[in-house]
């Protein structure tokens, strides 16, 4: 299909009047496009500049290794059997990420990490770092003074304090590209694959129908539950006026699937709003055992021959919860559900219980994921 500009120009004016009578998610919101994507870099280097904060180099070998061979390369030559004992330089990981279609000599935000013992990279100030991709190539070279948003203080008497995480720090524009990544978006090929953020046969063939409807027919069709495959223009200027407007149409997405969703760790609790419940009757209850722990005093009479002593006394009770019993009718909804656990008092705890009576029964009707 050859879409040219006069024709896009009439679908971008066509797709504003289709997305105000529209009440659903955008494509962009709901889709990536395949080979638009960021890369992650990563880099090591040193901080220099650091009021006696940095790494303790007796420790920490590979700093005193990594200071060597940035001096050699600048000319000074440090002997072997030396060992610079420094607190000013740091050991530290660079780590970026580099976005799609970024050019040479544009710049990107890097983030600093300490890989030693140092207490603090505030006030200093990366050297040229080369920042390498998962194939081992240079992308981009950081350099420059950090922004470090924690700070610590230790007294005398070996007391500190410390806020926020002060051996890691950004350098905002921090690094420049040399090198870019090649998107297949821009090697000629008319074909667009539109990756679900959520696989889901329903959202997938909504899409189709949405994109054929305002194309034309046999422009899109589906791979799969999580792909899409567009046919667009070949010109890479019609193909950016393409997904501008491809993008902005909106679709109404499928409805997601039952789950009720466990931390057991946080003990947090979610529950879908598609979840039911059949039919059942939940009774939940449990005992309250009090222990009082009390000493009594035993004093002999007047003429008595005993001594006063200390007795123990204990007192134990046992009450047992009056949480009456509630039925769940058939085809409960997540609000009637919450109302009716709320009533008994239940914690989330107590409600994990509940849920999972409810399944083992045959009564939830949802997927319990515990995560």
């Amino acid at each position: 299909m050859i879409i040219s500009r006069i024709s896009i120009a009439a679908l971008c004016t066509l797709s504003l009047l289709f997305l105000s009578e529209a009440q659903a998610d955008r494509i962009k919101d709901l889709a990536a496009i395949d080979g638009v994507r960021s890369n992650q870099l990563i880099g090591y280097g040193l901080v220099v500049g650091l009021p006696g904060t940095g790494d303790q180099t007796s420790q920490t070998q590979f700093t005193v290794q990594s200071l060597k061979t940035t001096l050699s390369q600048l000319g000074v030559v440090i002997p072997e059997n030396i060992n610079p004992q420094l607190k000013n330089v740091a050991a530290v990981l660079v780590h970026a990420e580099l976005p799609a279609f970024v050019k040479s000599g544009q710049t990107i935000d890097v983030t600093v990490s300490s890989v030693g013992n140092a207490v603090s990279l505030r006030g200093g100030s990366l050297l040229m770092t080369p920042m390498k991709g998962a194939d081992g190539n240079v992308y981009a070279l950081a350099q420059g003074n950090l922004v470090v948003g924690g700070f610590g203080a230790q007294g005398a008497d070996g007391s500190s304090v410390t806020v926020n995480i002060p051996s890691s720090g950004r350098i905002p524009n921090g690094a420049i590209v040399e090198r870019e990544v090649l998107s297949p978006f821009t090697n000629g090929d008319t074909n667009l694959t539109l990756n679900l953020n959520q696989s889901d046969f329903t959202t997938a063939n909504n899409l189709v129908k949405t994109v054929n409807e305002f194309f034309g027919p046999d422009t899109a069709v589906a791979i799969d539950s999580s792909s899409v495959r567009v046919r667009g223009p070949v010109d890479i200027t019609q193909k950016v006026a393409f997904v501008s407007v491809l993008e902005n149409l909106e679709i109404e997405h499928g409805r997601a699937a039952a789950k009720v969703i466990i931390n057991s760790r946080t003990g947090t609790v979610v529950i879908g709003s598609e979840v039911r419940v059949d039919e059942a009757a939940v009774s939940h209850g449990s005992l309250i055992v009090t222990i009082d722990e009390d000493t009594a005093v035993s004093q002999p009479g007047p003429f008595a021959q005993g001594e006063t002593t200390a007795v123990p006394s204990s007192g134990v009770n046992i009450d047992e919860e009056d949480n009456r019993m509630f039925l769940f009718a058939p085809g409960v909804t997540l609000d009637e559900l919450v109302r009716a656990v709320n009533e008994v008092g239940a914690a989330p705890s107590d409600l994990v219980a509940i849920l999972e009576a409810l399944q083992q029964v045959g009564a939830l009707r949802a997927q319990l994921v515990v995560i």
